[in-house]
């Protein structure tokens, strides 16, 4: 071969590997949690779904904004109010190649109304699933569900076949502990395919070539990689080894917008900071009084009037927070600005009500709160203690990562919690059937009223709206009422990044990758 020709060969392929390596970009990403598990339907918490939804797709999808659209199934009717079709798309394949079918739309539906699913509740009202053909879905409900699509589009789709091969066709226990190959592998119809599980360490996706969509993003690799310490975080962006974090903290905003190479993206998010309180227990596991205080309403009502709200959003949320008298916000069927007025902050007000209730010197107990998920969780509990201090309740603060957090509250181990709670189908519906309902999964303070019940079986079948607008709002009066939860509030996100990486803010503080780019 000539000299020259070799040379242009030569330069010929430095030029195309140059151009290669150029539109090569790796997106870091940190947050202070990680995944629970890859399982998509053994745990129903954000950072968990968000790290699914990267991987996963369901029936349905919420877009940027938030509205409901197609993602698997292209189209779909209900023929009558109980029974629905949905087409699916018939050039979707699993990152491993396999042609996606009805069969596994079926599986993951029923595989997801089982015992060890977090989100047997979503759907809780599908009575049936059956393939028509390779591409339609017939699903029956057990009465009129006038949210059934808003359920669907948290419902994610994973293949019959590699879960049978990999003896995980029922969910992940997670509670339990159990370990399984879904835990620490996926395999999806989504955007991106995980290459690398090192739980609580790296997360590797890699661009899935087999994706159906359209390619908006130019990232070939995202690595999620969890920062727990706040300090730690911010300066890992700072440095550049971070492109983004989606919970930059409070207070180290004003350092990263003076970045000239870094900004910063807050909003509303959907998700309301409460405190729960065992109403069932018959003497408190960590208190000093030989009964359990929490069920008399004076006592709740005046650990709420001893919470200054207001405070906590100057000093510990540095005002990204809205103070809340519901569990739920605004844009969410069922929410009124009324009803979401807090009871006045009262100190002395509060002494009375634990006076006649039987505690004039107060009474100890433990409260629970995680330290890494939500902004600022342990700060706020530190000043929840403080301020509970003032009316005699000493109370003990156990902080520990929410992956423990959790499992004692799922398995009845906390007297006094915090708990945060998003709302993805922005409907009530959804709030009262987990944390309301008679028995329900994450009712840890063991509310119970028939009227309620009611009320939600009114919620899940009523498609009159107005009717079902007055089971919502009367459910809404009784629960504030009874205080069985202390609101605390709304919060609010902040996203921070590199200047030159886009990742759209989204309410439901889930970034989509597919939509991100860097400049």
């Amino acid at each position: 071969m000539k000299p020259k020709n070799l040379l242009r060969i030569l330069l010929a392929f430095l030029f195309v590997f140059a151009s290669t390596q150029s539109f090569a970009k790796t997106i870091k990403w940190s947050m202070q949690g990680d995944s629970l598990t890859l399982d998509p339907h053994a745990q129903n918490e954000g950072p968990t779904t968000m790290v699914s939804r990267q991987v996963y797709e369901a029936l349905v999808t919420r877009g940027l904004d938030m509205s409901i659209g197609p993602q698997l199934a292209h189209k779909w009717k209900a023929v009558d109010p109980t029974t629905w079709y949905f087409f699916l798309r018939e050039d979707v394949k699993f990152s491993n190649g396999q042609a996606m079918t009805s069969e596994d739309v079926v599986f993951s539906l029923l595989r997801a109304k089982q015992r060890t699913s977090d989100f047997k509740e979503y759907i809780s009202t599908i009575t049936e699933v059956k393939a028509i053909d390779d591409y339609t879905v017939k699903i029956v409900t057990r009465e009129p569900n006038p949210i059934l699509l808003n359920q669907l589009s948290n419902i994610f789709v994973m293949s019959k076949k590699w879960a049978t091969e990999n003896f995980v066709i029922a969910p992940q226990n997670w509670d339990a502990g159990q370990e399984t190959f879904s835990a620490t592998n996926a395999m999806g119809t989504g955007p991106f395919k995980i290459t690398l599980r090192e739980p609580n360490t790296k997360t590797v996706f890699k661009k899935n070539s087999k994706w159906w969509g359209d390619v908006e993003h130019n990232i070939t690799e995202i690595h999620l990689l969890p920062i727990k310490n706040a300090a730690t975080r911010v300066a890992a962006l700072l440095s550049g080894e971070i492109d983004v974090v989606t919970d930059a903290p409070v207070q180290d905003l004003a350092r990263i917008k003076a970045s000239a190479g870094h900004k910063v993206e807050s909003t509303p998010q959907m998700r309301t900071i409460f405190l729960g309180m065992d109403q069932a227990a018959d003497k408190l596991r960590t208190g000093n009084t030989g009964d359990n205080p929490f069920k008399k309403k004076e006592v709740r009502q005046a650990l709420y009037q001893a919470i200054d709200i207001e405070a906590i959003k100057k000093k510990v949320m540095r005002g990204l927070s809205e103070p809340a008298g519901i569990i739920t916000f605004p844009g969410v069927t069922g929410y009124t600005k009324e009803l979401d007025k807090r009871l006045p902050y009262d100190v002395d007000a509060a002494k009375k009500l634990l006076a006649d209730a039987g505690y004039p010197n107060g009474f100890d107990v433990e409260l629970r709160c995680p330290n890494d998920r939500y902004v600022n969780d342990e700060a706020i509990c530190t000043a929840v203690v403080g301020m509970l201090g003032k009316i005699g309740v000493n109370v003990n603060l156990f902080a520990q990562t929410k992956s423990k957090h959790f499992k004692e509250l799922k398995d009845d181990q906390g007297d006094f919690y915090m708990l945060g709670w998003g709302v993805p189908t922005l409907d009530s519906h959804y709030v009262f059937h987990y944390l309301y309902e008679t028995g329900a999964s994450w009712n840890k303070v063991n509310f119970s009223n028939a009227d309620v019940d009611a009320a939600i079986r009114v919620m899940e079948g009523e498609v009159d709206l107005d009717k079902r607008n007055a089971a919502i709002a009367k459910a809404w009066k009784i629960v504030k009422d009874d205080i069985s939860y202390l609101p605390l509030h709304h919060q609010v996100i902040s996203w921070a990044s590199k200047s030159n990486v886009n990742v759209p803010i989204r309410p439901n503080n889930e970034p989509l990758f597919r939509t991100a780019s860097f400049n």
